[in-house]
């Protein structure tokens, strides 16, 4: 069984994102989010996704062992902004 790497490397950036099954991963600086659902089942396709999540989690937990925590964070809601190329009148 082929093992597919890790597509982010944990709170490097806020740009890598990668999906697994249905879930989608998105890396911060400050948090990885995680959303959607999956189903791990019991068949091949079920052990790829396992194994490409137990090494996104292992990735996560060795980078964040290797430096200085904080107690906690905070994390300030997302600003809402206006759509740019929202159709204001119709043509």
């Amino acid at each position: 069984m082929s093992k597919e790497k890790n597509r982010i490397s944990p709170f490097s950036n806020e740009a890598d994102a990668l999906g697994i099954g249905g879930l989608s991963i998105e890396n911060r600086l400050d948090r990885i989010s995680i959303y959607g659902s999956i189903d791990i089942t019991r068949d091949r396709e079920g052990l790829v996704h396992a194994e490409r999540l137990k090494s996104l989690f292992d990735s996560i937990v060795a980078t964040m062992k290797g430096g200085h925590l904080p107690a906690s964070i905070s994390i300030k809601p997302s600003e809402q902004i206006s759509n740019p190329f929202a159709d204001e009148g119709g043509l």
